[in-house]
């Protein structure tokens, strides 16, 4: 009887283990998510690009629609390693080959990249010959004004 018990125990246990994946990865609706970074560590930055990759991977890229807002030192993201001497206001330039890669497969993903206009302007920063990957499109006027007006729009907030 005691053998029954265990046996049954043991099956409700492992199936209980083995559906609750599956239940938590379907629990999540359609999110938008506006993700801040205005620091330039390196590993900081790194870390919040792991955040990203991870909230796709749990929410799905199809329910997800997802924006990174970037301004002040938060450009060195995108900043590529040759600019850093052109460029001097900035101590990074943390576009290497492997976080370049990180992003590439973000974008892929759809996630989309915002540069505030205002820190290419009074830091002198030319997107194209600086930054990695940036088209006119990904300039916003504002970075901290573009954070507000996504939170008015229902975006979530998070600041890796």
């Amino acid at each position: 009887m005691k053998k029954i018990l265990s046996l049954i125990t043991l099956f409700v246990f492992g199936a209980g283990v083995l559906f609750s994946g599956s239940a938590l990865a379907g629990d999540y609706a359609k999110q938008k998510v506006v993700y801040h970074i205005n620091y330039d560590n390196p590993k900081k930055q790194t870390g919040a690009l792991r955040n990203i990759q991870n909230h796709i991977n749990a929410v799905g890229a199809e329910n997800l629609e997802l924006k990174v807002v970037l301004h002040g030192n938060g450009l060195a993201l995108l900043l590529e390693p040759d600019s850093l001497t052109k460029v001097p206001k900035f101590k990074h330039a943390n576009a290497t080959d492997d976080m370049t890669a990180k992003i590439s497969g973000l974008k892929n993903q759809g996630v989309n990249f915002n540069v505030c206009a205002n820190t290419l302007n009074g830091r002198k920063v030319d997107y194209i010959a600086d930054l990695y990957d940036v088209d006119e499109g990904d300039i916003v006027p504002s970075g901290v004004a573009e954070v507000a007006k996504l939170q008015a729009m229902g975006y979530s907030y998070i600041k890796p």
